[in-house]
């Protein structure tokens, strides 16, 4: 009996080593060799959990670029099964295969999300600058009929992602988010940086990158599209406020040749009663191409940069300029980069010492990229940012090339040495360490100035850095201007908000004589359409100038669209500002794809040429001729004698007012209306609350003491507007106000809530007047306690 009792105990021994043998449990979750691979499974969060894998044997330790979430506790319960280890929280269960090693991923109510395809993993041993790592694959399994959205910005002109393949790889034109998030609501994000192949077909959804130590991805649950997003800007970084003055209009070209024509622009702009914020230097203002990116006023156009800025400032517009990744053999930068090795060599723009075109091979320019991936060398690019032109007070930064331009692709390029390791291995990262250098290191000396930068490449996390990301640099025509809506979109759908392109297109190689081309002259002021409600209105682009004055003057059918459309926005500014509080506060979106808001209504799901600017506004631009006889880039001609017309779809579910003339649509319906140069497409969902702002010259030059409240009856609503300094940094530390706005359908009331928060300059008493689609009109006094108000 003693005998067997012992022989039993020794048994029980014996399984419990080999149960301890085949995970282990950390504080994040779990860790176990299956399949000749480490498999590591660590939430982040109920909501977020990491999947690591690597070859048996080998160390993986790394601290993410993009992701700055530090692991939160979580109450994880783990199973071990016939099968599979279960691990989970209160809202992810994850399921490891013990035979295959594959993961699957649950709600917590059982429901499936997403699984690891069978066969769908591997590791290629390659040499990376002579160190042995792999090339990694993981394959997944998604429903055959599930939509997927994100991977940043492409201009295919496709908005759902399946059956897509892509190199994802940052371009002039193409911006690399290794994240898609899934109608189902959840999201993954392929953490590497290195150049990686994307491919949805009917065997598989997949990631294959040239170079990683390990595969490490993340899957996070959100429920929803917003949800998702937000999980991604939790795991990633919350996107911070802009100035109130950056959501106005802006004006560039390619490019102002001297101080004296950039200042001309300003007071143009003043004389015609045409509001505009921003001025926008392009390059060469630093002198010739030996000289690129000096961040100095060398050229004999720019005597007194000191004197511009302050003449800017005094007719109350802000100066952006142009600063790029790269420096030429004569700069001071150039030469304090390289003699600390801190420069890739690598073929970029310009090519030539010579402005001619095309390049002159005989005479090089000698630019070279500098390695952002190090922080001292960022601590350089600051100092001359800062001492050339920070002090000279410019106020944002037009960050050009920050994918950067890779030209005569050779693959010992990827060979560069940075200081992360090779070129390779960083790649994808470049724009992400290049604008988050500036950012920090402006926030380190000042919380006076928000910062604002423009910039052409972007990767997962960027929208911490204060960056709007523009689409790059575009041919001008009407399918450009159609893929425009998607990329956006998709950008958007991969957690980064702020976006924008270059309105009319940068390049006009299918254009001559743009200015006086009928066709083009339609194709810009339907792009300044689209751009009123993109998330940054800028004009610009090379070949022709882009100034309103430059189509006409007052009464001409061009002019007059464009100064509706300019002066539209300014008066949309207190709705766009609060939007943007709903970005920094509850991680939404501004640039919203249909099925963002409207789920149910499966028609709009993978919809390319409609969206929602906002929560209330449903967009639909005009990006087909209608009024050019003969579609030729040399010889058209406008009629606009027979007004045409567009069909919209509105999605189902709610009531829909059209913006210009407040006729009531029920949604699930297409609708055609007339659209006239001067009018797109715009409806108002049902329940909205839509302030109007005063008619101004530049966002600040009337304060908002006299709002006019547009209620659009059919739902009830909510709105909140939101306020503070408008350009500084002291409302993370709650120096700003809400008012909430509630409308009670049924009884036909309006509730103006007891303001919330206060801050310098704070408006303590102003008019509202709430007014109706019908015409009825309110006009109340508010001294900000709660206050309801019956309307007819």
């Amino acid at each position: 009996m003693k005998r067997t009792f012992i022989t039993m105990l020794l048994g029980v021994c014996i399984c419990l080593l080999g149960y301890a043998q085949e995970y282990q449990k950390t504080a994040l979750g779990l860790t176990t060799t299956l399949a000749e691979n480490t498999v590591e499974i660590k939430f982040y969060s109920n909501e977020i959990v990491r999947i690591i894998k690597y070859p048996k044997g080998n160390q993986y330790e790394r601290e993410s670029l993009s992701v700055i979430l530090k692991p939160q506790p979580v109450t994880l319960k783990v199973t071990d099964g016939a099968d599979a280890l279960e691990i989970a929280s209160k809202t992810l269960k994850v399921q490891l295969n013990k035979t295959e090693g594959t993961v699957r991923f649950y709600k917590s109510t059982g429901a499936s999300l997403l699984s690891e395809k069978n066969t769908g993993i591997g590791f290629t041993p390659v040499k990376d600058n002579g160190k042995d790592t792999y090339a990694v694959y993981q394959a997944f399994n998604l429903d055959a009929d599930e939509p997927i959205y994100g991977l940043g910005q492409h201009q295919r002109g496709n908005l759902n992602q399946r059956n897509q393949s892509y190199r994802l790889e940052q371009s002039n034109l193409d911006d690399v988010v290794p994240f898609f998030q899934s109608f189902k609501g959840y999201g993954v994000f392929w953490d590497n940086y290195a150049p990686t192949d994307f491919t949805d077909n009917a065997a598989e959804t997949s990631f294959r990158s040239d170079v990683g130590d390990a595969i490490d991805y993340y899957v996070m649950y959100g429920g929803n599209a917003d949800g998702v997003i937000s999980q991604m800007r939790t795991l990633t970084g919350k996107a911070p406020l802009f100035p109130l003055w950056t959501y106005g209009f802006w004006q560039s070209k390619e490019r102002y040749k001297s101080q004296y024509e950039l200042i001309d622009v300003v007071k143009q702009y003043r004389k015609l009663g045409v509001p505009l914020d921003g001025i926008i230097q392009d390059w060469r203002y630093w002198g010739n191409n030996y000289l690129w990116n000096a961040m100095e006023f060398l050229n004999p156009g720019f005597p007194s940069p000191d004197q511009m800025v302050k003449e800017v400032h005094d007719l109350h517009a802000h100066l952006m300029i142009s600063v790029w990744s790269s420096f030429g053999p004569m700069t001071k930068q150039y030469k304090e980069l390289a003699a600390e090795n801190m420069l890739l060599n690598f073929t970029t723009w310009p090519e030539s010492g010579s402005e001619k075109w095309p390049p002159n091979p005989d005479y090089p320019s000698g630019v070279l990229v500098y390695d952002v991936y190090n922080p001292k060398a960022r601590d350089i690019y600051w100092k001359y940012l800062n001492k050339g032109l920070f002090s000279l007070g410019i106020d944002g930064w037009w960050m050009d090339s920050t994918e950067p331009d890779h030209l005569q692709i050779k693959p010992e390029d990827y060979t560069n040495e940075t200081y992360l390791g090779s070129f390779r291995k960083v790649r994808n990262a470049f724009p992400l360490m290049a604008v988050g250098g500036v950012y920090t290191h402006q926030r380190a000396i000042t919380d006076d100035k928000r910062v604002f930068i423009l910039t052409r490449s972007a990767f997962a996390g960027q929208q911490r850095f204060g960056a709007n990301t523009w689409s790059g640099d575009t041919q001008a025509s009407w399918e450009t201007l159609r893929n425009q809506i998607p990329a956006g979109l998709n950008f958007s759908l991969s957690g980064i908000p702020y976006w924008n392109s270059d309105i009319g297109g940068f390049f006009l190689h299918h254009y001559r004589d743009a200015l006086h081309n009928a066709d083009y002259r339609e194709l810009y002021t339907r792009w300044l359409e689209f751009g009123t409600f993109s998330p940054m209105m800028r004009s610009h682009g090379t070949d022709a100038p882009r100034e309103i004055y430059q189509f006409g003057k007052k009464g001409d059918p061009i002019f007059d669209t464009q100064e509706k459309f300019i002066k539209l926005r300014y008066a949309l500014l207190p709705y766009i500002y609060s939007c943007a509080y709903a970005i920094t506060e509850y991680n939404s979106s501004m640039m919203r794809a249909l099925f963002m808001d409207f789920p149910e209504d499966s028609k709009v799901w993978d919809n390319t040429e409609e969206y929602m600017f906002g929560k209330s506004l449903l967009i639909h631009p005009v990006t087909r001729s209608m009024y050019v006889k003969a579609n030729d880039a040399s010889n058209s001609v406008a009629d606009f004698s027979k007004v045409q017309s567009q069909k919209t779809y509105l999605p189902e579910g709610t009531y829909w007012y059209d913006f210009w003339n407040n006729e009531k649509f029920e949604g699930g319906q297409t609708v055609e209306r007339t659209t006239p140069l001067d009018i797109i497409p715009v409806y108002v969902k049902s329940g909205t609350i839509l302030p109007i702002g005063p008619d101004v010259q530049y966002a600040t030059e009337k304060s908002w003491d006299h709002l006019t409240l547009c209620v659009y009856p059919g739902m009830d609503g909510t709105f909140t507007l939101y306020e503070d300094e408008f350009d500084t940094y002291n409302y993370e530390q709650g120096a700003f106000s809400t008012i909430v706005f509630s409308w009670d359908d049924v009884h036909g009331k309006l509730t103006i809530s007891k303001r919330k928060g206060d801050y310098q300059g704070m408006l303590t008493k102003r008019t509202f007047s709430i007014r109706l689609p019908n015409g009825k009109e309110k006009e109340i006094v508010y001294k900000g306690k709660k206050v309801t108000i019956k309307m007819e």
